[in-house]
């Protein structure tokens, strides 16, 4: 049933830093997840699962692939003359324009599309989680307890509840405090940048915010302003799966979830379909050559070689005698015949040359940036070219069309970065 009362905003605009560089040319929504999806196909197949069909996106870093991606909401359903998506870009407003500074300002930049459509409340989403959610529950949840505010949380240990907004409830799930990334947590109920706002009351926040905070940010401002204003603040409690994908070993990890056993995340259920523009391929083929294992493969893939607990994007191939291990491998990349990739991610249209081995030795932190690399994934840039017959350590990064004379000894060694790109800018 669709909604007509409720719009969503997706915020969609950040640069994902702690990805490094599968962020370094597109939005962190953009990366590819699971094989033949982008992260923000999930929040937004959520609004359409949940019957809302009026969904502004808002871009900032490195648009292009994500506004391409969307298009005009095809694969969603969303291609609609009312309502629909449309991609809200920062932009010119009387002799200046503005960059996005906060979360809350992107909305409030854009409060004119938001009263074009006159709803009754906005749903404020992040675009780089992947879950499932049925929003229309939330949505009759903030109805019945008549809420100015509701604030989807969820219960995560006290080490991870340091790095969100926490908030503490009463018996009833109203929201008394709320905490922006405590020191020392005294709940473990942290938001999940799932907001539904009653409209009326968050635009009368965001004019007099604006005035006080140009970098104006929900869990920073908006949401204790509105806290002291003794609103109405309830907490949504959710309890199934849901991934904060925003570094390296996260990322990781969620991938690898979806290809246990029996996956904690079902990318497979009918009731709950998951969106993406897929590009029409050919099935996937797997030669007598190949041996395949706990493994997700997208279409349009060519196996010769040993694929084993990976997730493969789509249009990939890998070659006879290959081996691919607890890797992700994303679109039209060529691993050429027996190399052995082990703990990597190697983003989209890369190939890797002859008799390569990526993914060994000793973890050690990359030197560089041991913030992002330091869990023993080594991360190979997209159109990343390695040569053959080269060995290459954990926690590497390489980005660009690399030669041999690039490797000391045919060698990288764990924790080393080869960054073709950055010097090609640089001079």
């Amino acid at each position: 049933m669709v909604k007509k009362d409720i719009i969503a905003m997706l915020l969609a605009g950040g640069q994902g830093s702690r990805l490094g560089a599968l962020t370094n040319n597109k939005a962190k929504p953009a990366v590819t997840f699971g094989g033949k999806y982008k992260i923000i196909d999930f929040p937004m197949s959520n609004c359409i699962n949940a019957g809302i069909d009026t969904v502004g996106v808002l871009t900032q870093y490195e648009p292009l692939l994500l506004n391409k991606h969307i298009g005009i909401g095809i694969p969603w359903d969303l291609d609609k003359k009312s309502g629909g998506v449309t991609v809200l870009t920062p932009h010119v407003k009387g002799d200046l324009g503005e960059w996005y500074t906060g979360t809350a300002n992107a909305i409030y930049q854009n409060m004119s599309y938001i009263e074009s459509h006159n709803p009754k409340y906005v749903l404020v989403l992040s675009g780089d989680h992947v879950y499932k959610m049925d929003y229309s529950k939330m949505l009759d949840f903030h109805e019945k307890n008549n809420c100015d505010v509701s604030i989807a949380v969820l219960d995560v240990s006290y080490e991870e509840a340091k790095a969100f907004g926490t908030v503490i409830t009463d018996e009833n799930n109203k929201i008394h405090e709320f905490e922006e990334k405590p020191e020392n947590p005294r709940s473990t109920l942290v938001s999940m940048g799932i907001y539904i706002f009653t409209w009326a009351k968050l635009k009368d926040v965001l004019i007099e915010d604006k005035k006080i905070h140009p970098d104006s940010d929900f869990g920073k401002h908006i949401i204790p302003t509105m806290l002291n204003e003794n609103m109405n603040l309830y907490a949504y409690k959710f309890s199934n799966y849901w991934r904060d994908v925003g570094t390296i070993e996260s990322y990781w990890n969620a991938n690898m979830d979806l290809i246990k056993t029996v996956p904690e995340f079902n990318l497979y259920e009918d009731f709950w379909d998951i969106f993406t523009d897929s590009r029409h391929q050919s099935p996937s083929y797997a030669a007598s050559t190949s041996n395949i294992s706990s493994s997700l493969i997208s279409e349009g893939c060519e196996i010769y070689g040993s694929v084993h607990n990976s997730v493969i994007g789509i249009g990939v191939v890998i070659e006879e005698g290959a081996v691919v291990k607890d890797s992700i491998i994303m679109n039209d990349c060529i691993i050429a015949k027996d190399s052995v990739i082990e703990r990597s991610i190697i983003d989209s249209n890369s190939f890797i040359g002859s008799n390569t081995k990526i993914g060994i030795g000793e973890n050690v932190p990359n030197k560089i940036n041991s913030k992002v690399y330091y869990c023993g994934i080594t991360v190979i840039g997209e159109n990343t070219v390695i040569p053959p017959w080269v060995n290459i350590g954990k926690n590497c990064v390489i980005v660009g069309s690399t030669s041999i004379s690039d490797y000391v000894g045919n060698t990288l060694e764990s924790g080393e970065s080869i960054l073709k790109v950055k010097e090609e800018a640089s001079q």
